[in-house]
């Protein structure tokens, strides 16, 4: 296949993502009613045998839309509402066996969990595999309108970005959102009204660079390739792609079709490989881990960054996405994504270069239709360029989330953020006048 660039639509290869490299020179608003009574519960998912952390783990309280993930730590956090104590939660990991587990056997903090590999039987692995795996990708896609949410939906969701010199967090924000969700198989994009917001960049680990990340939540909603197909598979750019099925595996004790898929040889332009997972009954993508072909560095640059010192060069080093589906009622929907970013800086008058990370993740921790398709105004939509940086307030108040849901951080990140809190308190007291013991 002889490659054109004139023809390869733009919004199929590339995300809105962009890194802002430069040199450095009142919201009105509710959210999904929640309950202000909860209790608190934390603690980390692991394997059985080898005690590895499991990482987006998934807990949902049961009869209910309040779900969590756990973090890169196998780490949770999860809040309950107290009329909802005598309730089950359900623990999901894909090739694990799911757990439903009482509340009334949770410890407040602390609370470990073990979870065990789903064997896969002979008989489940010789079923009946379609020959063509990009045929299946393809039915898939197009029955998103049976499998998926077809009601419009208002969910509440958690989202964190941060950036990195090399180890080191320099940057942290995380909001609070309201995702104004469309049907499936409707054509209309979704909308995003930010609710609460908070922030801190360390510039003195920056090399006197500004990072900033555009698009902010949008980022993580738009790898939602059920609902955005054409940012990886048009019916064009499907034919880009060899699709091989590997081996099968369980999530919510359903059997799985892993299908592997990757650029033609003969394709030059940045595309993706990766991994999708196929429920094998009913054809549902229920996860997808991808990331994009960057070998040809210069082609990789012009994709993610919008602008640049002169006396640099900057670059992708790795791009790599992951979206999760839930399941309720028969019909799944957004849970979770992530995306990564890493990059180096090359300076001209500098022997070393800078490496940077930039992540960020959303999860979906509440949601409920919305069956009067209640409409965002302009003032209340946050636009798909937002620098979420530079809408949030600060890391001063410690109660800031409340009953809200969020990903547990890190714990480089929860260092960091507790630095920043001390530092804080500091400043007010020498600003007060009184002395430091």
């Amino acid at each position: 296949m002889k490659n054109n660039r004139n023809l390869f639509p733009k919004k199929a290869f590339i995300f809105p993502i962009f890194l802002s490299v430069l040199l450095m020179v009142s919201m009105s608003t509710h959210l999904i009613s929640q309950e202000t009574s909860f209790k608190a519960y934390s603690g980390e998912i692991l394997d059985t045998n080898s005690k590895k952390p499991l990482v987006f783990a998934s807990l949902t309280l049961e009869g209910t839309n309040v779900s969590t993930v756990t973090n890169t730590d196998g780490e949770f956090l999860l809040k309950v509402p107290k009329k909802s104590l005598d309730k089950n939660i359900i623990i999901s990991y894909l090739g694990y066996k799911t757990l439903r587990l009482p509340l009334s056997k949770f410890k407040a903090k602390d609370h470990k969990i073990l979870m065990t590999e789903s064997a896969m039987e002979l008989s489940e692995v010789q079923l009946s595999i379609p020959k063509d795996a990009k045929t299946l990708v393809r039915e898939t896609l197009r029955k998103k309108g049976e499998n998926y949410m077809n009601d419009p939906t208002v969910m509440t969701a958690f989202y964190r970005e941060t950036i990195k010199k090399r180890n080191k967090n320099v940057s942290l924000s995380e909001a609070v959102v309201n995702i104004y969700k469309a049907s499936y198989s409707s054509y209309k994009r979704d909308e995003l009204k930010l609710y609460k917001a908070r922030k801190s960049t360390d510039y003195n680990k920056l090399d006197t660079l500004a990072l900033k990340l555009q698009g902010g939540p949008f980022n993580t909603l738009f790898v939602d390739m059920v609902k955005y197909p054409d940012y990886i598979f048009t019916n064009e750019t499907i034919n880009y792609y060899d699709f091989t099925f590997d081996s099968s595996t369980r999530v919510n004790d359903k059997l799985i079709y892993i299908i592997n898929f990757q650029q033609k040889a003969e394709i030059i332009d940045p595309f993706y490989t990766g991994k999708l997972y196929i429920d094998a009954e009913n054809k549902i993508l229920t996860s997808a881990i991808y990331a994009l072909n960057i070998t040809n560095r210069k082609m990789a640059a012009q994709m993610f960054v919008r602008k640049k010192p002169r006396n640099a060069n900057v670059w992708p080093t790795e791009v790599a996405y992951r979206v999760d589906y839930r399941e309720k009622d028969g019909k799944w929907y957004y849970g979770y994504s992530n995306v990564l970013l890493e990059f180096k800086i090359d300076w001209d008058n500098k022997l070393f270069n800078s490496v940077y990370s930039m992540s960020c993740e959303m999860a979906v921790t509440d949601w409920k239709k919305n069956l009067t398709n209640v409409q965002l105004n302009a003032k209340e939509r946050i636009k798909s360029s937002i620098i979420l940086s530079d809408e949030a307030i600060g890391f001063a108040d410690p109660d800031f989330w409340g009953e809200y849901n969020i990903i547990e951080p890190e714990k480089s990140i929860e260092s960091a953020i507790k630095k920043i809190q001390r530092q804080l308190r500091r400043n007010k007291t020498v600003d007060s006048g009184t002395s430091i013991p």
